[in-house]
């Protein structure tokens, strides 16, 4: 498994580039005032930024690149959630906050990404990263690669957990690029970042991030801190239909972190929120314009082709790089689901704007809650999804920089 995993690497790791609406910037030097960025999830459009392109260290937001990378293993099948992987001395060693693992052990990778997630145990993320890439050195200079062509233009990592080295920096909209990716890319697995804790050997351990507990709609995913960082957090929040991804950087204290960037996600739903209200207002005022100069048998049919319908949701079940696998597993899920979804048609959504595409699998044609019942339903019988809106020509851009997948 580890001779062929860089080969594998460039062949079937397909990555996005999620196009911010900016272009071409020169980074500075790590150590200026505070980094944050908010975005829409759903369009990538920048909603409030400062600094956004300083150099900073990462601290323990490198995890997200960790698990990022673990993610596309598992779907790729190089490794399974119940494989044991071997604890080196050199992983045991790591310095806290680690899960305490000691050399020669095992651990199985479900347990790591849960203590990475929950924990942020060093020590488990440099057992991930031995298992995937030979030692921590080589497998940082994959997840390098694999910013790259993530488009995280200024990031540099040189380890897998974020413990301190000069080299390794990055930027508050890399990490928010990074944090779409992984919210897009890996749905199915994104929702263990909104665990609150996990229990190991018999003991139940707490996270340390409490925007999960205290800001309402809030599911991830990372806080992280050094002496040099000051204190970062990439989090993530959805709301009626809408989802903001913030990221801060650079701060005092724990507390001011987390005051800002939930201001940060409330001033960006807010945002969005009120966004609906004017376009379906100007729809309104379109419509009454209208009126004025349509005599009566015409203004029937004027309205009824201009009022606006009813919001219409999808339930997204997978994202894959073959459209046939897409349509399959849709299919699939179909056929072994609830009644509830055999008069829905389905819908294979392509999306991109380089030289290849990625297929969401979608279930269309829900209400809100119709939608949020299902995905429920789903979710019970083990099966991962998203609830999504539907928007006309306002998709996601993505770009599939390079991909080449061999069967």
């Amino acid at each position: 498994m580890k001779s062929s995993f860089h080969g594998q690497l460039r062949r079937i790791f397909g990555y996005i580039s999620i196009i911010l609406g900016f272009c071409a910037y020169s980074a500075s030097e790590a150590g200026a005032s505070v980094s944050s960025i908010t975005i829409d999830a759903a369009t990538g459009e920048v909603l409030s930024s400062s600094a956004a392109d300083t150099l900073r260290y990462p601290a323990s937001l490198t995890k997200v690149m960790t698990l990022y990378i673990t993610f596309d293993a598992l779907e790729k099948g190089i490794i399974k959630l119940d494989d044991k992987l071997p604890v080196s001395r050199h992983a045991a060693n790591r310095s806290p906050s680690k899960l305490g693992l000691r050399p020669g052990s095992s651990i199985d990778v479900k347990t790591c990404i849960m203590a990475v997630i929950v924990k942020s145990a060093n020590d488990c993320a440099a057992v991930l990263a031995e298992g995937l890439g030979y030692s921590e050195e080589n497998f940082a200079k994959s997840m390098t690669r694999v910013a790259r062509e993530l488009g995280m233009k200024n990031t540099t990592f040189k380890n897998a957990s974020g413990l301190p080295n000069k080299q390794q920096k990055t930027t508050a909209r890399d990490m928010a690029l990074l944090a779409a990716a992984m919210y897009h890319h890996f749905p199915q697995y994104y929702k263990w970042f909104s665990a609150k804790k996990f229990t190991y050997n018999g003991k139940t351990i707490y996270t340390h991030n409490h925007i999960l507990k205290n800001f309402e709609g809030a599911d991830g995913l990372k806080t992280g801190f050094t002496n040099a960082s000051g204190y970062n957090i990439i989090t993530s929040a959805e709301r009626d239909g809408h989802r903001v991804i913030a990221v801060t950087m650079g701060h005092n204290t724990a507390r001011e972190r987390d005051k800002k960037v939930a201001s940060m996600m409330s001033k960006g739903l807010s945002k969005l929120a009120l966004n609906d209200k004017v376009q379906s207002a100007n729809m309104y005022a379109e419509i009454e314009d209208r009126k004025i100069d349509t005599e009566p048998e015409q203004k029937v049919a004027s309205l009824e082709k201009t009022a606006p319908q009813a919001k219409l949701w999808d339930i997204q079940v997978g994202a894959f790089s073959n459209y046939t696998k897409a349509r399959n597993y849709a299919l699939e899920i179909k056929k072994k689901a609830s009644r509830k979804l055999a008069g829905k048609p389905i819908s294979i959504e392509p999306v991109s704007t380089g030289a290849a595409i990625i297929y969401r699998s979608k279930i269309s044609g829900f209400a809100k809650k119709e939608a949020d019942a299902a995905c429920k339903s789903l979710q019970k019988s083990n099966k991962s999804c998203i609830v999504v809106a539907q928007k006309e020509n306002k998709e996601l851009l993505l770009a599939h920089n390079r991909y080449q997948q061999q069967y």
